[in-house]
């Protein structure tokens, strides 16, 4: 029997098996991929606090962004340059083979291209398929980081996330900024797209919504070069699930929902919600206590650390939903003004975007506009 096993080896599921294995438990990683990493279902561009909780090398940067650019309709857009590197832009397959190498130089054990087919909360046991065959694995402790989907989730009968978006990437030629992110909110009306500088000649091109994604990801990348070297599809879980531990189980990372509805990124919130559940996990088997109660600590845990920011989050989603292109025009034009610009550059945060939005809810040049949009009651109600 294993003290800890942890299903899926992306960075949630990396992190948790990594700091398992230090702390000298038997820690299995579950993947049914072949490789680690791939196929690439991610952006790309981490925070800098993202990829601080990564704990790699930089062999897996490309670039790194120091600013954004907001497009509304032509004439309607914004861009701020902090000089200094907030964001990278990474290779994700190379980042999560890394983050698998730090978990496996610690001590935890990889069976990969094997899938979890069941979970048998009572026995403690999943049952796997892959290249082992067929057989049943025993655990004290089971972190759940298997993605959108989680196969451990359905199996104790939690529902999913309340929105899942689908996304399309491509990598183009370019030549715009390498500094500066852009970002197409008037592209798709239920989220954005993106433009994500690799260097001064290429760049990731993307799109996420909830439906018509294809087409709409046609007409956006019709504006670009036509170049085309490598396109990739993937899901976003938006929306907390309505319980992320039991009987055993820790959910983490992308399974629990635990994506930033503002952006669409995971990895932040990935890698501090496998630290909290290695941390419960760690006690769990040091005090030989595997019950619920002892579990209800690791949701404590997140939501102490995150959880009000993925709340506000749903709601500025909620209310980006409402917003029509020439709304967004409007708020654009709002914001482009020195003090604003200087306010977001000082304030902000991608991974914890309260602090700015609380700020800009009071600018005098905001008020009178999300007034006149009738939109100024809803921003306060996402406060409280």
């Amino acid at each position: 029997m294993y003290d800890v096993i942890v299903v899926g080896a992306g960075p949630t599921g990396s992190t948790a098996a990594r700091l398992c294995a230090r702390a000298g438990l038997s820690t299995l990683v579950v993947e049914e991929h072949a490789a680690v990493g791939y196929p690439v279902q991610c952006a790309g561009l981490l925070s800098n606090s993202a990829f601080a909780e990564c704990e790699v090398s930089g062999a897996s940067v490309f670039n790194m962004v120091s600013g954004a650019k907001i497009c509304g309709s032509p004439g309607h857009e914004l861009s701020f340059d902090a000089k200094t590197p907030k964001a990278y832009v990474v290779d994700r397959g190379r980042l999560d083979h890394e983050m698998a190498e730090r978990a496996a130089e610690s001590g935890a054990e990889f069976l990969l291209k094997t899938y979890v087919t069941s979970i048998n909360p009572e026995k403690r046991v999943i049952t796997t398929t892959g290249v082992r065959g067929k057989e049943e694995i025993p655990y004290k402790i089971l972190i759940a980081a298997d993605g959108p989907r989680s196969v451990v989730a359905r199996g104790l009968g939690i529902a999913p996330s309340r929105f899942i978006y689908s996304g399309i990437q491509a990598e183009i030629r370019w030549d715009g900024s390498p500094n500066l992110v852009e970002l197409h909110p008037n592209a798709s009306p239920d989220f954005f797209a993106w433009v994500i500088p690799l260097s001064a000649s290429r760049a990731r091109i993307g799109l996420c919504g909830l439906k018509d994604v294809p087409a709409r990801f046609a007409a956006f990348a019709a504006k670009f070069s036509p170049s085309n070297i490598h396109e990739v599809t993937g899901t976003i879980p938006l929306g907390i699930r309505s319980r992320t531990y039991g009987s055993g189980c820790m959910i983490a990372g992308d399974a629990a929902g635990f994506p930033k509805p503002t952006s669409g990124g995971g990895v932040y919130t990935g890698a501090r919600s496998a630290r909290h559940a290695a941390s419960v996990t760690v006690d769990a088997c040091e005090s030989g206590d595997f019950s619920d109660k002892m579990l209800s600590g690791y949701e404590k845990l997140w939501h102490a650390d995150f959880g009000r920011e993925l709340e506000l989050g749903m709601k500025a989603l909620n209310l980006r939903r409402t917003l029509s292109p020439d709304e967004i025009d409007r708020a654009i034009d709002a914001l482009n003004t020195p003090e604003t610009l200087d306010l977001i550059l000082n304030s902000g945060d991608m991974d914890k975007p309260s602090a700015l939005l609380r700020k800009l809810m009071f600018r005098p040049e905001l008020i009178r506009t999300f007034g006149v949009l009738g939109i100024k009651s809803m921003i306060r109600s996402m406060m409280d």
